[in-house]
Formats: C-alpha cells, structure tokens, sequence
C-alpha cells in the first residue's frame, strides 16, 4: 500500500502596497539551513541505529522508510526512465536522490549527483557535471584528457576543486554546449549504467530568468538537456531532476512544457500515521528515551501531516525539553508545550523562513506579495475562498497587471508545492504546523481581503 500522500504513478497591511513592502522585510532574516528527511533504512532490525538530524540529506543506515518509493524508482530508472522527482517542502527529495543513487552503486551502476543551488550559468552547470565525474576514475580520466588539451600544467594529481576550476576556465557562451554533450557521450560509453541526479534545477533556471534574454537561455538549455540524452539512445545516462521549488509550474508558465515531456513525474508524500509512529520511537530508541504512550501519535496530530523534517525538528526539542529537565522519558503532557512554545516560537518561526526563501526566489516581486496575501488568508482566515480570491483581484488590479492571470499561476505553484491544498471551500493548508506559524505571523496586522474590499 502506498504511503498517504505518496502518488506511485508518479506584516501583511490593509492595502496591497503595503503588503509588498512588509513582504520584501520579511525576507531580511538569514534562511534555515536545508533540513531534509529524518532515519535509515525501513527495517525492524536496524531501527535501533537511527540517528536524529535536522540538517543534511540522508542515505544508508540512517535513511528511514521510503521503501515502496524507492523500488518505483529504482525499477523506472533501472528501464532508462528519465525521472522528474516532485513533492512539497522537506519531504526528503534530495535524499531519497542520494538514496536511490548509493543503491544503484552496489549493483554496478555509476550514480553523479549535480547540485545547482548556488550555480548562475550554463558554463557553471557544466563544470559542475565534470566535477561530479572526479571520483569516478574511468570517466576522470576521459576528462582529464580534455583539459590537458586546455593547460600546460600537469592536472592528473590535483583535487576536485581545482579540478573544476580548471575545466570552468575552459568554457564560455560559445563550447558549453559541445563540451556538455562530450560529457554525456562519456558517461554513455564508460560500459555501466549512470545515473545523473541534477538537484535545483529550477532554482538555476530561475536566476537565468532575472537576467537579459533569460527566457530565451532557458528554453535553450532545457531544450538542449533533452536532445542530448534523446541523442544518446539507450546507453545514455538516466536523469532524475528535482529541486525545492517546482519545474513543472515554472515552465507552464513559460510556455514551454513541453520541453520536459521527457521525464516522467513521480510525487513524493508525506508519511502516513504509522510511518511517522514508527520514525518516532526508532529515534527515540536511539538516544535512549522512554516514551509514554500515544505520545508518537500525538506528535502526528499536532503536526497535523508527516513532513519527514517537521517529524524530525518536533523530536528533537523533545528531546531537548525533557534533557533540561533531567528526564529521560518523553510524556504527553511534553507535547502541546514544546508544540506551543518551541515549533511556534522564534526557533520554530525560523524553520518557516526555508518556506519563504524559497517562496520568493520561485516567484516576481509582485506575484511573490500575492502569495503571501494568499497564505495570510489561508491561515488566519481558515481557508482561500472563492470570495477571497475575488477581493484579492479587486485590491490587486489597479496594481498589478494580468492579475487574474498571475493568481492562477500563484495558486498553482502554492498547491503544487504543498503550501495549500483543495477543498471544497477552495483551498487549506495540509500542515497544522505551517498553518500556525503563517498565523502567528501575521494575525496581529493582517486585514481579511474581504474587509478590506
């Protein structure tokens, strides 16, 4: 059976200029770090051995569950499926990528993991890609036979920084392409399968969109992306892209789908009760904590969803709260004050800046102030209504142009990356927790949009 939500298929003012002046302030605290999904591997006999973390990817032994996910992929990339991995916020995407990667390692294959997050060009991409191939000694060495054309300097000894360096230096507007394309052929013929994880693609695509011509250099490269590993056959390397904020909404928005019809869509969900039960008292085991009973479960009712790194960060000062204290036994009683007063208080309100973050580098200045009105209504309101979203184009059209436009595309992106979901008033936020931090935020100065109107 599936995991719930998993898809095996695959200050706010009282008028809108002010909202995106609070919006921009909002984004002056520093980000979270990226906290991604909590344990190890899903069996009852190494569930003694999980480690708690709030923030890094995770694979091997302290991996936890994923298991049913895990086999769809590896049997869709295993057919030379080319995989775009999607899910809402610290679902664990990044390390389900590494996970699957290191499994397919110990049956022969190469795994290459690309990591786009801080890369602003397509040059960058590309030595970024040579990079990962440095700790692969076959294809090393192809590469290195490409830069010794490039420099005098002897280059078989020197680290993976240089190296990059170096194979960067070599590219520009005009070779990347080419160079890239060499790259790919490398991997096709290294005489094992590969598999080339490409994480915050979209986080890249967007920069480009913030320069000159920056549609245009998407399409390009995307388009660029596809003919390659469509060139290459069957021997090419399988792509499995992801990334924190959503490809799919960005390039409809572009007008350019098409250029992913490539990649089949495989979503992510949160866990189900009893896998975030199960998560729970594993990590409870490991740091050798007695656990009153019901407390995994409540632990789930209050987050209200199983978000991996929302199980994670509620465990965690948990465990803090009950060392303080000189327990060793965790109790219901611990559960509505660490909720109330850590997950809702400062600590906790900085884990809701990653959402924000990420909120703003996915969309405009004026579609981003859009956004947060949306969310600030969702949460304090209880739900983003028809009505509200009839005031929310009434106070934005003088303002904005093509607005009922731009709040279909805000609501799209928002529903896709798990901010809120449908129901049958319009739309909710699925996490309880999201849903009081949002609220938190901003019910002392948020104005309904219909009272507003």
């Amino acid at each position: 059976m599936a995991l719930a939500g998993s898809d095996p298929a695959g200050d706010l003012a009282a008028d809108p200029q002010s909202t995106i002046s609070l919006s921009t302030n909002l984004l002056s605290t520093n980000s979270s770090s990226t906290v991604l999904l909590c344990g190890i591997v899903g069996l009852v006999e190494v569930l003694h051995r999980v480690r708690p973390t709030t923030n890094r990817w995770v694979v091997g032994e302290d991996f936890f569950d994923r298991e049913l996910e895990l086999r769809i992929l590896d049997g869709k990339v295993r057919d030379g499926n080319h995989v775009l991995l999607t899910g809402q916020r610290r679902m664990g995407k990044t390390s389900v990528a590494r996970e699957l990667g290191r499994r397919l390692e110990a049956s022969g294959w190469i795994s290459l993991f690309v990591d786009l997050g801080s890369t602003s060009s397509e040059e960058d991409v590309i030595a970024d890609f040579a990079r990962s191939m440095h700790h692969v000694p076959p294809l090393k060495s192809r590469v290195l036979d490409v830069i010794r054309n490039w420099f005098k300097d002897p280059v078989d000894e020197i680290g993976a920084l240089e190296f990059r360096a170096k194979f960067r230096a070599g590219l520009n507007p005009g070779n990347w392409r080419y160079h890239g394309e060499d790259l790919l052929g490398t991997c096709a013929k290294s005489g094992q399968p590969v598999l080339l994880v490409i994480d915050e693609l979209p986080i890249f695509l967007k920069r480009l969109l913030n320069d000159d011509g920056g549609r245009d250099r998407a399409d390009l490269f995307l388009s660029w992306l596809r003919g390659a590993v469509q060139t290459l056959g069957p021997d090419s390397p399988v792509l499995l892209i992801s990334g924190s904020i959503g490809l799919q909404p960005l390039v409809e928005r572009l007008g350019i789908p098409d250029r992913i019809n490539h990649l089949y869509p495989f979503r992510l969900g949160p866990w189900d009760r009893a896998t975030t039960v199960r998560c729970f008292e594993s990590l409870a085991k490991s740091q050798n904590l007695s656990v009153e009973n019901g407390v995994a479960s409540a632990v789930y009712e209050a987050l209200g969803s199983g978000v991996p790194h929302q199980v994670q960060s509620f465990f965690a000062r948990l465990r803090d709260f009950a060392a303080v204290r000189d327990r060793s036994k965790l109790t219901l009683a611990d559960i509505d004050e660490v909720y109330r007063y850590e997950l809702l208080g400062p600590s906790g309100a900085h884990d809701l800046d990653h959402y924000t973050i990420r909120l703003y580098e996915a969309l405009e200045d004026r579609e981003h102030s859009i956004a947060m009105e949306i969310l600030a209504e969702t949460a304090t309101r209880g739900g983003f209504t028809r009505e509200s979203r009839q005031s929310l184009a009434k106070l934005y059209s003088a303002l904005v142009d093509k607005i009922e436009e731009r709040i279909v595309n805000v609501v799209a992106l928002l529903e896709h990356d798990g901010y809120i979901e449908r129901d049958q008033g319009g739309y909710s936020m699925p996490s309880r927790l999201l849903k009081d931090l949002w609220s938190a935020r901003f019910r002392d100065h948020f104005t309904p949009l219909g009272q507003r109107c």
